[in-house]
């Protein structure tokens, strides 16, 4: 299950994404379980990440992010290029307040 985001919810998660550098890297090997283990463990602490995906065409780009996203949990807040970033809310320790609406 993954989060819904509203419009103002987005654009403020971009804008706080904007000075990020991407933590984590999709090779051509795809998603693993260390993978998925390694992003939920960085979307815990940092909330909101940068994930680089080396695919050679869109389409398969897409398809790894969606199923990263997916698999995860988490809100696509933007997809740029080869970069994704994504949102999850941490459960423990909450560090980004969305705007509400």
């Amino acid at each position: 299950m993954s989060l819904s985001l509203t419009n103002a919810q987005t654009r403020f998660l971009r804008g706080q994404a904007h000075g990020l550098k991407a933590m984590l890297q999709v090779g051509g090997k795809g998603i693993s379980p260390a993978l998925v283990q390694e992003v939920d463990a960085a979307l815990e602490h940092h909330e909101l990440i940068k994930v680089k995906v080396a695919a050679e065409d869109r389409e398969a780009r897409d398809a790894l992010i969606d199923e990263l996203v997916a698999r995860c949990g988490a809100a696509l807040v933007q997809r740029i290029g080869h970069v994704a970033v994504l949102y999850k809310p941490s459960q423990d320790h909450r560090q980004i307040v969305l705007p509400r609406g």
